[in-house]
């Protein structure tokens, strides 16, 4: 495993990845935001990339179906450790995020990464 790079921080599901699709076609470029539990629980938020401000606090985790992936620092502090897995299942979206009202609703699961997986990061 040595030289190898790490595992993706975030990927997501085929279902998620059409629904990113749709949500591309009608509002433009979208970026997630991971939620750190205020308003919608651990819902990733999906917003219209020109709504939302980049936080000088934010990490960037990757991009899933074009669209990057952001959460705060103290929560990737926590979360550092997991690979997230963006997927969909039927219900409201958060409030705010562009998956309300499409009747499903984005969903981070997780998945613990390895000790193998976990020395291949830098800052591991």
């Amino acid at each position: 495993m040595a030289g190898d790079p790490p595992p993706l921080r975030v990927i997501a599901t085929d279902a998620a990845l059409a629904l990113i699709e749709r949500l591309r076609a009608e509002h433009g470029p979208v970026l997630f935001h991971q939620s750190g539990g205020c308003c919608d629980g651990s819902s990733p938020m999906c917003y219209p990339q020109s709504d939302f401000i980049v936080g000088d606090h934010d990490v960037r985790l990757g991009e899933i179906g074009a669209a990057p992936v952001y959460i705060g620092a103290a929560q990737f502090a926590l979360w550092r450790h997991t690979q997230l897995i963006i997927d969909v299942v039927p219900g409201r979206g958060g409030m705010f995020s562009l998956d309300n009202g499409t009747e499903q609703r984005f969903l981070t699961r997780g998945r613990t990464f390895s000790p193998e997986e976990l020395r291949l990061f830098p800052e591991m």
